[in-house]
């Protein structure tokens, strides 16, 4: 053989075989990929799960926060607004009186009456008949007039007590809670006087007799 003539190349090897060697690599390629995506799979799951979790956990947070909300409401006012017009209306009736001062001044009348009609002194007379029923409208006009200055005074202070308010208590309010309070105090130093006879006593059976 002469040396300078190249070899013959390796004969290819059987067509079957290769085949069959190439569905190998196909297999062996296919086989991790599979597992990948079964992994990719799996993991996308689960943070989908996680995410499903926080988002019932953040519903229920939000739920709980509104039940908070709704409880810690701020006071509306309407008590206070409602007191101070309560306030000024008894202080009203204290200074100008109520069918109830009229009725207790009625019956002491008619008390008086049958106590003086088998007979009495002029001062009896005067004391019983006239002075109950004058003291028992002055005390029931000083009870509504006590009345008209503690709610005053609860419409005024109300704001300091319960849960806090950033809005102020309306000016109205306070003037009209003010006013209750003012009529309430005049009406209970009118109805002391009137009661113990400061103001204007009784008359006597001396002045009555001339």
């Amino acid at each position: 053989m002469n040396p300078g003539t190249p070899t013959s190349p390796t004969a290819p090897a059987d067509p079957e075989a290769a085949e069959a060697s190439d569905a190998e690599k196909t297999v062996t390629k296919k086989a991790p990929a599979e597992g990948a995506s079964y992994d990719m799979d799996k993991t996308e799951a689960e943070a989908l799960t996680a995410a499903e979790a926080e988002d019932e956990a953040e519903d229920d947070d939000l739920d709980l926060d509104g039940l908070d909300d709704d409880s810690g409401k701020e006071p509306s006012g309407l008590g206070a607004a409602a007191a101070a017009v309560v306030a000024a209306g008894l202080g009203v009736v204290a200074l100008t009186g109520s069918w109830t001062g009229k009725v207790a001044a009625e019956r002491e009348t008619l008390i008086g009456q049958i106590k003086t009609s088998g007979g009495g002194t002029a001062a009896q007379q005067i004391s019983e008949i006239y002075g109950d029923a004058w003291h028992s409208t002055a005390l029931v006009n000083g009870l509504f007039a006590l009345l008209a200055l503690l709610v005053g005074v609860f419409a005024l202070v109300r704001p300091a007590f319960g849960a806090p308010s950033t809005h102020p208590q309306p000016g109205w309010v306070r003037a009209v809670a003010t006013a209750g309070i003012a009529l309430g105090v005049l009406g209970l130093l009118i109805s002391v006087g009137m009661y113990f006879d400061l103001i204007m006593p009784l008359p006597t059976a001396t002045g009555a007799a001339g």
